[in-house]
């Protein structure tokens, strides 16, 4: 059975990863462009990756009552 846990997790672990990388490169790249780059790409996919893993920790709850009642 394909699990929402194991997805949450990848993407997850691979969000954490891009932060840690993305403040390293806070301190070396500081001008308009990042500051552009941060606004328009950046923001919106860190919110994109927390709603899709707010929505994965709600589907693997689902899928569980659904175990659950079926048993």
């Amino acid at each position: 059975m394909i699990s929402a846990a194991s997805g949450r997790g990848k993407l997850y672990g691979v969000l954490k990863d891009l932060r840690v990388k993305w403040e390293e490169l806070e301190t070396k790249w500081n001008d308009p462009v990042r500051k552009d780059f941060e606004k328009e790409v950046w923001e919106p996919l860190l919110t994109q990756a927390q709603r899709a893993i707010r929505a994965m920790d709600r589907l693997s709850q689902i899928m569980m009552q659904m175990q659950n009642e079926c048993q």
